[in-house]
């Protein structure tokens, strides 16, 4: 989103909470500009717009968004099709189920972040010779707890401004001698 998409949105954030920038001075309102215009630099004006509308049209409290608010809008927006824990879990359970013999061909029949969340083939393998009611209980409730987390791990990255997340990634190459 650039600039002038930027001063578009924060006028439609004005005449929906006027309150909020009746005493802000025109350094205030610089500083605002340039910092919506930065958070959401890898933004389309679409997604932003609609972000706000949404959180226009359906919050009850009487202040305007933050940026962390309206990027969680953006994320809800466009994940609407990311499984739940429980829907995570029932596909790595019928995964099990053909795990002894083709447990690699299961594996990657699982969403990328399920893959992650398993962590290898050979993991199913090994859940596949346990005891079906260990699987079910003890294993199945540290799974979701695993995809829990990543899933939000996974969803304020996607917040990020690029160049946060672009240090992140130099921060972890350095780390892994790349």
């Amino acid at each position: 989103m650039d600039r002038t998409e930027t001063i578009k949105i924060l006028a439609v954030m004005k005449a929906a909470y006027p309150h909020a920038f009746k005493d802000m001075t025109k350094l205030d309102g610089e500083a605002m500009l340039s910092l919506w215009e930065r958070m959401f630099r890898d933004e389309s004006y679409t997604e932003v717009n609609a972000a706000v509308a949404s959180l226009i049209s359906t919050r009850t409290v009487g202040y305007s968004p933050t940026v962390g608010e309206v990027k969680e809008q953006i994320q809800k927006l466009k994940k609407h099709d990311v499984l739940d824990e429980g829907q995570a879990w029932a596909l790595v359970s019928k995964a099990c189920r053909n795990g002894s013999y083709g447990y690699r061909e299961e594996f990657a029949k699982l969403p990328p972040e399920i893959q992650r969340a398993v962590g290898a083939p050979e993991q199913l393998k090994a859940w596949a010779a346990m005891d079906a009611e260990t699987v079910e209980s003890v294993v199945a409730s540290n799974f979701r707890k695993t995809y829990r987390t990543q899933t939000e791990r996974d969803k304020e990255t996607a917040m990020l401004p690029s160049e946060v997340k672009q240090m992140l990634a130099g921060v972890t190459r350095g780390l892994l001698g790349e």
